[in-house]
């Protein structure tokens, strides 16, 4: 059964609440005050551990940022695969996209002239349908992962997109080197700056490079190691970041 209780901020973290609508829910804030913002969006399986390593990472980037991880599955997290498979299939991805709006507005309001949206996996996903349903969005890096076509069309993007893909990703129509190719297709056609880079030899999720991160990857058979494609991937994400948002 999946844990429901909050996950515990680790030390650099501000836990605040964003309220959109009628519902309220929790994310996690570090870094500087009044720097650019950027979001970071959770993989399927919720705000853990690995998602908080990025968005600490982006915190400390030059000259540097203030992220903000909005907690999509309201503190469930997806313990093991399965898990976390039946949290993404049960995620109201309309309302995840409204969550991130509200996440984008409250940056703004709270001292980030620009902000920028980045994601993993289902969190790739829903930073290029950010790119194209969050009008208040200033830049856009997704990590292995491209919005069904009825949430988002990415032929209507309208703020530039980074995308990163790993060569033998095989989650198919979702992250693989076919998905990746018809997103760069798509961008084309939308007239917006964007990037798309595939990592050889790279399978999915090849950023997550924390010891437990490598570990889980693994149980799920996925024994590629590549800290070169993990440090090119943070350079481009740092170079596309501050071109749009500084």
């Amino acid at each position: 059964m999946a844990d429901s209780r909050t996950p515990a901020a680790p030390g650099p973290f501000l836990k605040v609440q964003i309220q959109r609508d009628d519902t309220t829910f929790d994310a996690y804030v570090a870094g500087k005050e009044n720097a650019p913002g950027i979001i970071v969006l959770q993989e399927w399986w919720g705000v853990d551990f690995e998602i908080k390593n990025h968005a600490s990472h982006i915190a400390q980037m030059n000259p540097g940022y203030r992220t903000l991880i909005p907690d999509l599955y309201r503190g469930k997290l997806g313990l093991d695969a399965a898990e976390a498979q039946h949290l993404m299939e049960c995620l109201d991805w309309q309302s995840a996209v409204k969550d991130i709006r509200a996440s984008v507005n409250w940056l703004k309001s709270t001292g980030s002239s620009k902000v920028g949206v980045t994601g993993f996996c289902m969190g790739g996903a829903l930073s290029i349908a950010a790119a194209v349903l969050v009008p208040e969005v200033d830049a856009v890096v997704g990590f292995y992962g491209v919005p069904s076509p009825e949430l988002a069309d990415p032929s209507s993007a309208k703020a530039p997109v980074q995308a990163h893909f790993g060569e033998l990703d095989n989650y198919i129509g979702f992250s693989d080197i076919t998905a990746a190719k018809a997103l760069e297709e798509k961008l084309k056609s939308s007239g917006v700056p964007h990037e798309v880079y595939v990592y050889p030899g790279c399978m999915h999720a090849f950023m997550n490079a924390s010891v437990d991160g490598i570990k889980r990857r693994k149980e799920m058979g996925m024994d590629d190691e590549d800290p070169a494609a993990v440090e090119l991937a943070w350079s481009r994400f740092a170079s596309w970041m501050a071109r749009h948002l500084l």
